[in-house]
């Protein structure tokens, strides 16, 4: 289980980004993480893999906090952030290999979930092209293959979709899907809001660092979408 517990940033002093927030995945969730731009959901994202720091209280995956255990907690994960970063003077496959070797994978699942994963995102013909010659969406399939390397238990994902053309698209989410039923945890934050609705058993809107709704998507919405209660909750007449 993913628990964010009385969870604060503050980049100023005195003034807070994200306010006391509650937040508990469980294993098999798909969880959507939505809010406006500036609503603190990439900030937390960042606290959750250990790129921003906490202020105030804590976060945990099955027990290991990753203010006390930080590359435990690391070694569990995958993040996937809102801009592809890559080491773009290498090659698709120099990457992988350097990703692999640091979750140590041996040789053989190392080979076996690189061929498996480039091929899935038809990316296999190219990971010996240099990196910096890859076009946007190319280089979100990397991301997301280096991700799906070492079997991690939680899955991070911040605008996974983002330069995908529609095929890749439809990969991502049934190996998310897929990956639920296997009992990983999915958390992931997006803007499109249909996406999320269809995708997603679990729901988290967050309006200006603070949590306005947390729940199971069926119950949350009942007779509504997901854009018209987003549309009545977060956004200001």
């Amino acid at each position: 289980m993913l628990e964010i517990k009385k969870y604060s940033l503050e980049y100023i002093k005195g003034k807070k980004v994200i306010n006391k927030l509650n937040l508990y995945v469980k294993e098999g969730d798909i969880y959507a993480f939505v809010g406006r731009n500036g609503a603190g959901k990439t900030s937390t994202i960042k606290s959750i893999v250990g790129i921003n720091h906490i202020t105030e209280g804590d976060i945990l995956l099955d027990g290991i906090s990753i203010l006390k255990q930080p590359i435990a907690f690391k070694k569990r994960i995958a993040y996937v952030p809102d801009t592809p970063i890559l080491y773009e003077h290498l090659t698709g496959i120099q990457y992988l290999l350097f990703i692999a070797d640091m979750y140590d994978l041996t040789e053989e699942k190392r080979d076996t979930m690189i061929q498996t994963y480039a091929k899935t995102f038809e990316l296999y013909e190219d990971l010996n092209d240099i990196i910096e010659s890859y076009s946007h969406g190319m280089k979100q399939k990397l991301v997301l293959v280096a991700a799906f390397l070492h079997d991690p238990k939680l899955y991070i994902l911040d605008e996974p979709f983002v330069g995908l053309d529609p095929k890749a698209s439809f990969t991502l989410k049934k190996l998310l899907k897929e990956k639920a039923e296997q009992g990983k945890i999915i958390f992931f934050s997006t803007h499109v809001l249909e996406v999320a609705e269809k995708l997603c058993n679990k729901i988290a809107i967050l309006k200006e660092g603070k949590l306005v709704v947390d729940g199971e998507m069926k119950k949350v919405l009942q007779e509504h979408s997901l854009e018209e209660l987003f549309m009545e909750l977060v956004v200001d007449d």
